[in-house]
């Protein structure tokens, strides 16, 4: 298995949000279900968990292994993992 997971081998087609946009992106690996998005980029995590619609509290966001804090900063072309997660308590 690849050390960072957006660059699998078998990567399926990366699904563009908003295709019109030509500014600046971020490739985002959403977990589970494996599915990988390009998106007009977030200035922070907070920010990034909105634009997907999901709640602080329901995921984890990393960049290079390293968790991300709502507050961080995301830049442009980052490559983040967002790992939605839920109590089974």
């Amino acid at each position: 298995m690849p050390e960072n997971p957006l660059e699998a081998v078998d990567m399926p087609a990366v699904r563009l949000i908003r295709p019109e946009y030509e500014g600046p992106r971020v490739r985002v690996l959403l977990q589970p279900g494996e599915k990988r998005l390009s998106l007009p980029r977030p200035k922070t995590a907070r920010q990034l968990l909105a634009a997907l619609e999901l709640e602080e509290e329901c995921a984890l966001v990393a960049r290079r292994g390293e968790l991300l804090t709502p507050d961080r900063q995301i830049w442009p072309d980052d490559e983040i993992l967002v790992r939605q997660v839920a109590s089974s308590g």
